[in-house]
């Protein structure tokens, strides 16, 4: 198995139009364990991670946004200007895995991998992000709403990179949560995005359906009565309307009642914490 490690955007999509199935790794830690498993037989792997573009991030404060490479680990996501700047993103950062793994993975990966689970994608909903693809001959951007079109699938095309996200800087409050069957290195359960832009709310939930779940009725309910009026009734009324809107299943880490449940309940805490911040 040929494994090439370009050290320019140029080079690997270049590669990726000699390779178009070749399998594009940032941090390995959704493909090794496939691998490790026999679930996966890459035949070519193209590297991304000595791309210097890759691993930059900055926050612009003139444009309102934030940009974040493909390949920048989460471990830099936990503290510091970019915690200050995406809060939730900084949360949902500090949930995956093991410390280890933080230093690997990173928002490419979980873009390109698309699990519903993917700790990082309510975030990247409920903000709105755009996703930044490069093939070799052209370059653009689409809404995450538009990226994850199924349970692992995305619209990348073949010869495409995902380079990395923007995400606009929202002027309210904005968090996550989740639960899964142990506290520490877990894959989500149920997750749950919060954000409040406007004083608008944005909500979005993750490993309920078999994409992220914006919840659009959810949001012009809570937004029609005004984040002004929210009490402790209100906000479990705003929970039992995301319940609603949630589409799980059962399998082998939860049952779909369960998952529903835990939506309704998380959503309310998150409401409450925004608007009593």
């Amino acid at each position: 198995m040929p494994v090439f490690i370009p050290s320019s955007i140029a080079e690997a999509t270049l590669l990726l139009s000699k390779h178009p199935d070749a399998h594009l790794l940032t941090g390995g830690t959704d493909m090794m364990v496939e691998v490790n498993f026999n679930h996966r037989h890459p035949k070519t792997v193209i590297s991304l991670r000595k791309i210097p573009e890759f691993q930059q991030w900055n926050v612009d404060q003139v444009t309102g946004l934030v940009h974040i490479g493909s390949s920048v680990p989460y471990a830099t996501m936990e503290h510091g200007d970019l915690a200050q700047a995406l809060p939730a993103l900084a949360e949902a950062a500090r949930t995956v895995g093991s410390p280890q793994i933080r230093a690997a993975g990173s928002l490419g990966g979980n873009l390109g991998t698309c699990s519903p689970a993917g700790d990082s994608l309510p975030v990247l909903s409920a903000l709105e992000a755009m996703v930044h693809l490069q093939s070799d001959s052209f370059s653009r951007s689409i809404p995450f709403a538009e990226f994850m079109v199924g349970p692992k699938r995305n619209s990348r095309q073949a010869n495409e990179i995902i380079a990395g996200v923007s995400i606009p800087i929202t002027n309210g409050w904005q968090g996550y949560a989740k639960v899964g069957v142990r506290n520490a290195m877990v894959i989500s359960v149920a997750s749950v995005c919060l954000a409040i832009h406007d004083d608008k709310v944005r909500v979005s939930l993750g490993s309920v359906g078999p994409t992220i779940i914006r919840c659009t009725e959810s949001e012009n309910w809570i937004n029609s009565i005004g984040l002004a009026n929210v009490d402790n009734a209100l906000a479990k009324e705003f929970g039992a309307h995301v319940r609603a809107e949630s589409r799980p299943i059962d399998d082998h880490r939860s049952t779909a009642e369960y998952r529903r449940h835990a939506v309704g309940v998380l959503a309310t805490r998150l409401l409450l914490r925004g608007v009593q911040k």
